[in-house]
C-alpha cells in the first residue's frame, strides 16, 4: 500500500519556498536589496506540486547600499520613485518569514529550503540582509538550496530561465521579467513542472 504524500518526506523534512531578489548590484555585502519575493508552494494529495501564494514587498536600500546604474536599467527600478511602497529589509524579512514559518509548521516540515534560479544569488543577498538585521529567528537554510538554472539545464536542455520557461511549455512575458514577483512566480512554476516530472522515482520508495 502506498504512503499519503507528505511534501516532508518528499524533500527529508525541507518546505521548497522560491525567492528571487531584485537588487542594485551583484555584491550582496555592499549593494543594495531592492525587492524580494517568496512564493509558497502546495501538493495535491497525489504529490503533485503546484505554485502557491506569492508574498512580495519593496525595499528601502539599507543606509550606505551601492546602487550601480547597469542593474537598475536592467530592472527598472527607481529607488526614489515618490509612489514606490518600499519598507526596509528587516521589515519585510520579518513578515515574509512569518508566513513561511507558517508554511513550515502547516505541512509538518522543519525548516524552508531556498529554491532560486542561479539560487546562490538570492541566498547571498538574502543572507547578508539578515546579517544585517539582526534576525535571529531564520527560516531558511543558511546554505543548501534548489537551483532551478541546474534543474532547467537536466531537465530542458535550457540553463537561462526564459528558455527554460519556454521549454517547458509556458508562456514568458518580457515586459513583467526582472521583477521578483514574476521571477520568482515562473521560477516556481518550472521547479514544480521538474519535480513532478520525476515523481514516479518518489513514488517508487513510497510503495
Amino acid at each position: 500500500m502506498t504512503k499519503p504524500f507528505s511534501i516532508a518526506d518528499r524533500f527529508r523534512g525541507f518546505l521548497p519556498v522560491v525567492v528571487d531578489v531584485e537588487t542594485g548590484g551583484f555584491n550582496c555585502k555592499t549593494d543594495a536589496l531592492l525587492e524580494i519575493a517568496a512564493v509558497l508552494l502546495q501538493a495535491h494529495d497525489d504529490g503533485t506540486l503546484i505554485r502557491g501564494e506569492t508574498i512580495r514587498y519593496h525595499v528601502k536600500p539599507f543606509e550606505g547600499a551601492n546602487l550601480e546604474p547597469a542593474s537598475l536599467a536592467v530592472n527598472g527600478i527607481d529607488p526614489d520613485h515618490p509612489l514606490r511602497p518600499a519598507i526596509d529589509e528587516k521589515e519585510a524579512l520579518q513578515k515574509i518569514f512569518r508566513e513561511v514559518r507558517h508554511a513550515i509548521r502547516e505541512v509538518g516540515c522543519t525548516r524552508a529550503i531556498l529554491v532560486g534560479h542561479n539560487a546562490s544569488f538570492d541566498l547571498g543577498f538574502l543572507n547578508e540582509a539578515i546579517l544585517r538585521s539582526s534576525i535571529k529567528r531564520n527560516p531558511f537554510h543558511p546554505f543548501s538550496s534548489f537551483d532551478t538554472a541546474t534543474l532547467c539545464g537536466v531537465a530542458y536542455g535550457q540553463t537561462v530561465l526564459a528558455r527554460a520557461v519556454q521549454a517547458a511549455g509556458m508562456p514568458w512575458d518580457e515586459e513583467s521579467a526582472h521583477s521578483a514577483a514574476y521571477d520568482a512566480e515562473v521560477t516556481a512554476d518550472v521547479f514544480c513542472d521538474v519535480v513532478n516530472r520525476f515523481r514516479p522515482v518518489f513514488d517508487s520508495v513510497r510503495a
